[in-house]
């Protein structure tokens, strides 16, 4: 029978390959098309056309990998050909087909991965063309503004560059006049209309929502509600308004109104209306000047309005550099013109930004007074005026950008002039955005895993987890954010400068996956695996619950058998768990294998008491010479086992503190279990009498003490035994048991109580300590006084000198 491959493998493999050629087809092209590449927005497109080459050649190579190995697997099915053996030609047609197959496939899944190659070099140079043009346009030098030659130059190109600009203006009305009389005034009246519900009546109801929504009860407490508030803000202030003229413009060209030449204009109307509306959302989700107990900025009430009215310049000018340029391209005007409202347009961005600097030096002085005054009422405290540290930063930088316009507008080189004071706003306004955004990130995943949140109760619950451990995955998951966070805002910050397809590029990049082996970890691959494990973890610690709570309890089990199968249950839990987060990142059980062999000798040598005690504790959870609850004595410690793990046994001794064994020592040293089988607990008490004393009536006492105490068992009944007589002194030893020896310590408290008592009543008498007194004799009297002197000893007669 000939291999035939079924319809959903031939579908993919036709599929793949058209995507291929495709994508061979457009790299063609933009290599065609870079020769007569001159400018930055021809670049851009065609860079963007090499990045979709590559991401196309990449899927192509991807989906055909699978099928490369399916055909394989039916290769090694087949098996090779046995010598002295004919096949037949069924078998010898289908051993034909699949390696023709096999070396289709193959050979597309190279020519994929070439043309990845390729289109990644070509995006690079690209790039580098872009570089190179961005370069050389910034350090373009042209006549200074102060040069009369650069004016009357302008003045004698003028009127040219305003019929071309009029022209554009007629060719605008006669496109828009023709799509009118062909399709009627019904679709562009429908976009303008919805536009203007978008950008007037939606838009502040929905600012109006979120504000009366953070002020309820039912939003959260804390910090989330200022920066959730800003953040919505935010994203209704910038995308309502930009969306409103993308489906004005979109009513235009669904009936063909705008005339070729014009669609950069469009697209630029588009772009300025997002970008402005960005400028605008951000400072006032930030100043808030009609709200100040909302406001996240440490910007007083006077300087707050100020700041607002001025970012509404910023964002007209920003909106009409955009359009400018637009028209400039599409108009064809005149260089001259183009780099005197360059000119133009540095100088205004650089009177802004002195704007901005002149506001915050006036709220520094007035937040200096402030601390003045506090520090004059409160002579005690000498604290020194404290400055916002974005405050500074904004002030060093708008001071050096303002400098670096205006020098280099002064020397003539207005472009960077025009880039300086752009990048100087941009910058400022991405930076602002990327804090809220994280500022609320923080708060959010903060209020989410909060102990005191009811999510972070139920996921608490859930997972039966504490509640510590939940706020230390908010802040995880807080920090995560964060990063994307900073990625993205780098990414705005170098949209500007035309690198974002590199940035693209590398995000593509990261996406393939880090390759382990044969194996590959994609981003989302491990998401997936995350994903396994907590349900794995979930699923397994529900059925130790279960098992704990519900299943044991009923059987028969005493607590240190479902303690060993409460625990065995627990690390299968964790380990199958752990196998199919490997099964669901693609590692395979034999990497695992060949992992543990390459460690076992690390474990040979370094991690031998760790493995021994980890085996001991298995012995000791399948063998159970000790299990929970038992009293035991190892060495000279004494308690009653509380947790038996696999690495080590815990302890409670007497005084309630805790040892902490490894279990190697209850299997290599000797171990006393004091309550194993129902061992008893044995009580004695050894005393002394007078030889005179009554035996038999003291008997009578004793038995008694024993038998009326309630911890002291009737069998093993208790005794008493005449230990020895020594001179006029006769031992007594009795024994009594209890029902453990936990009890034993009380009990012979409590017995010797009673037979102190006892023996006072019966006038038993009980021998005491003798008392042992040293009496030593008095010292011999001094010899009487004579007047005759006493003679010299040898010693004291000494020569005369």
């Amino acid at each position: 029978m000939a291999a035939e491959p079924t319809a959903s493998v031939m579908d993919a493999q036709a599929i793949s390959l058209q995507q291929l050629e495709q994508a061979s087809d457009a790299l063609d092209a933009v290599r065609r098309s870079l020769d007569d590449a001159d400018s930055s927005e021809t670049l851009q497109a065609l860079s963007d056309k090499t990045l979709q080459s590559k991401r196309d050649a990449d899927s192509a190579v991807t989906a055909l990998e699978p099928l490369l190995k399916q055909l394989d697997a039916r290769i090694a099915q087949l098996g090779p050909v046995v010598e002295g053996t004919e096949e037949s030609p069924e078998l010898t047609q289908q051993r034909k087909d699949l390696s023709q197959q096999h070396s289709d496939l193959d050979s597309a899944i190279k020519r994929g991965k070439l043309l990845s190659v390729e289109a990644k070099q070509a995006g690079d140079n690209i790039e580098k063309i872009r570089t190179q043009q961005f370069n050389a346009q910034i350090a373009r030098k042209v006549a200074s503004p102060l040069s009369p030659s650069l004016w009357k130059k302008f003045a004698t190109d003028l009127p040219v560059d305003l019929q071309r600009i009029h022209g554009l203006i007629r060719l605008g009305e006669s496109s828009f006049g023709a799509a009118i009389e062909k399709h009627g005034h019904r679709t562009p009246m429908l976009g303008a209309l919805l536009a203007l519900v978008l950008m007037f009546p939606l838009r502040m109801w929905l600012r109006r929502l979120g504000r009366r929504f953070a002020a309820s009860d039912h939003a959260p407490n804390g910090r989330l509600r200022r920066s959730g508030l800003a953040v919505w803000m935010l994203i209704v202030g910038t995308v309502l308004p930009g969306l409103a003229s993308l489906v004005f413009i979109e009513a235009l060209r669904s009936i063909d109104a705008i005339a070729p030449r014009l669609q950069l204009v469009a697209d630029a109307w588009i772009k300025g209306s997002f970008v402005a509306a960005f400028f605008l959302s951000v400072s006032a989700s930030l100043l808030v000047p009609q709200h100040p107990s909302w406001r996240l900025l440490n910007i007083d009430d006077e300087a707050a309005p100020k700041l607002t009215r001025l970012a509404w310049g910023a964002a007209g000018l920003t909106w009409f550099t955009i359009m400018l340029n637009a028209v400039d391209i599409a108009a064809r005007t005149s260089d001259v013109s183009s780099v005197a409202l360059d000119g133009l347009i540095a100088l205004i961005y650089a009177a802004l930004i002195i704007s901005v600097l002149v506001v915050i030096k006036k709220q520094r002085k007035r937040q200096q007074v402030i601390d003045q005054e506090k520090a004059a009422q409160h002579s005690d405290e000498h604290r020194p005026a404290t400055t916002s540290n974005w405050l500074m930063f904004a002030w060093l930088g708008g001071h050096l950008t303002v400098l670096a316009a205006l020098i280099g507008a002064l020397i003539g080189y207005l472009n960077f002039s025009v880039f300086v004071a752009t990048q100087m706003v941009w910058v400022t306004v991405v930076v602002l955005a990327t804090t809220l955004l994280m500022k609320f990130a923080d708060d959010f995943f903060g209020w989410l895993c909060s102990a005191e949140s009811r999510i972070g109760k139920g996921i608490s619950l859930g997972l039966g987890m504490k509640a510590a451990r939940v706020e230390q995955i908010g802040v995880l998951l807080s920090a995560f954010s964060r990063v994307c966070l900073m990625l993205l805002g780098l990414l705005a910050l170098t949209a500007p400068y035309g690198n974002s397809s590199s940035l693209l590029n590398m995000t593509d990049t990261l996406t393939k996956g880090l390759p382990i082996g044969d194996s590959v970890l994609r981003p989302m691959t491990i998401v997936r695996g995350l994903a396994v494990l907590v349900a794995g973890l979930t699923i397994f610690r529900t059925l130790q619950h279960w098992l704990v709570e519900t299943y044991l309890p009923k059987t028969e089990l005493d607590i240190g058998a479902r303690n060993s199968i409460s625990t065995v249950a627990r690390y299968v839990g964790i380990t199958l768990s752990a196998l199919w987060t490997l099964a669901a990142l693609g590692i395979g059980f034999e990497k695992v294998a060949l992992l543990a062999s390459a460690l076992s000798v690390g474990i040979g040598f370094g991690l031998q008491a760790i493995t021994q005690n980890f085996v001991s504790g298995l012995i000791l959870l399948a063998e159970r010479p000790v299990k929970l609850g038992d009293r035991v004595r190892i060495g000279d410690q004494v308690g009653d086992i509380r947790r038996i793990s696999v690495r080590a046994t815990e302890i409670q001794t007497d005084d309630k503190s805790t040892v902490i064994v490894p279990n190697s020592e209850f299997i290599t040293k000797s171990v006393q279990n004091l309550t194993m089988d129902g061992a008893l607990g044995r009580i004695s008490i050894a005393f002394s009498v007078p030889l005179n004393t009554d035996i038999v009536k003291l008997r009578e006492v004793l038995l008694g003490l024993y038998k009326e105490h309630d911890n002291v068992l009737a069998n093993p009944a208790p005794s008493m035994y005449v230990d020895s007589i020594n001179g006029s002194v006769v031992n007594i030893t009795s024994f009594g048991h209890v029902s453990s020896s936990r009890n034993v310590y009380s009990t012979r408290s409590d017995l010797l109580f009673g037979l102190l008592q006892r023996c006072a009543e019966q006038k038993i008498p009980l021998v005491s300590a003798t008392d042992i007194h040293l009496i030593q004799d008095r010292p011999a009297p001094p010899p009487p006084v004579t007047d005759r002197p006493p003679e010299l000893d040898d010693s004291d007669k000494r020569p005369a000198t």
